[in-house]
């Protein structure tokens, strides 16, 4: 799978919430990927649906759970795809959250192990990808994959890590959006979403790495810190925020829409195309 595959601007869901109406529309307004956010199964049922009724659009998890989904059971269904819709699925795959985690060890050497079985099993490096925020993970993803999926990150992280990665690696960025001209009540509407990061270790460490404080990061957010995160105002106002994670080194950027999805979506998209 080539770094250009995946278009320059993608759409993220939790797991299960596209269907394959869902993928023709979004392929018809020029969207390159779209993104199965959440934990998906390992058996990844629900990828097929969307690749059978697309022609050329591409599918991604976002990210596959290396706790809750066995690595021998998602080569298996990386290759039960592969078989049926060739070069079109990226596998994204993360460590997750402690804080979510009954059993949870070092992440950095759960995910050598996870490469190592999907070496194993024929998975190649070029067809799966991962989660990462910080620097030695973001190493591991150069070294063991495509590339990075940062979320929850600002343009600023987006040129350090490009920075980190080099050329030639790719890297795929998520941003939220909320397509709202009044600051007041787009920070109202993105502020749940926000405030959900807010307690978990790893996102707050990478925050604190990008400048922001204890007030920022105290719940619910400052409006700075929402500011950051989160794309609001006119629709050109949006455009530019997103544009400024493709400035900064993103191949692709990773859309998540707050509120209103599909009318954000049909009006972003032929700026997003200029």
């Amino acid at each position: 799978m080539a770094i250009g595959d995946l278009g320059q601007f993608g759409v993220w869901r939790y797991y299960g919430g596209f269907t394959p109406q869902d993928a023709q529309d979004l392929e018809g307004l020029g969207y390159g990927t779209l993104w199965l956010g959440g934990s998906p199964p390992a058996d990844l049922p629900v990828i097929e649906s969307l690749l059978e009724a697309t022609e050329s659009i591409t599918v991604a998890t976002s990210i596959v759970n290396i706790w809750t989904a066995p690595a021998k059971q998602v080569a298996e269904s990386f290759h039960r795809i592969e078989a049926r819709f060739p070069s079109r699925f990226l596998l994204g795959l993360g460590a997750g959250h402690p804080e979510h985690q009954g059993e949870y060890r070092k992440p950095y050497d759960a995910l050598v192990e996870y490469f190592d079985e999907l070496d194993a099993a024929g998975v190649p490096k070029e067809r799966r990808a991962l989660a990462a925020l910080g620097p030695r993970v973001l190493g591991l993803a150069a070294e063991r994959s495509a590339g990075a999926l940062p979320y929850n990150v600002t343009p600023e992280h987006t040129a350090r890590a490009r920075a980190l990665l080099g050329e030639g690696v790719l890297l795929a960025t998520e941003h939220k959006v909320v397509l709202d001209d009044d600051p007041v009540r787009a920070r109202t509407t993105a502020r749940p979403r926000v405030e959900f990061y807010l307690d978990l270790q790893n996102y707050v460490s990478n925050l604190r790495r990008l400048g922001f404080t204890d007030d920022d990061l105290a719940k619910p957010g400052s409006d700075r810190l929402i500011d950051a995160l989160v794309a609001h105002g006119e629709a050109d106002s949006v455009v530019d925020r997103l544009s400024a994670h493709r400035a900064a080194g993103a191949d692709h950027v990773v859309i998540q829409v707050l509120s209103d999805e599909a009318a954000t979506l049909r009006t972003l998209a032929p700026l997003l195309a200029k």
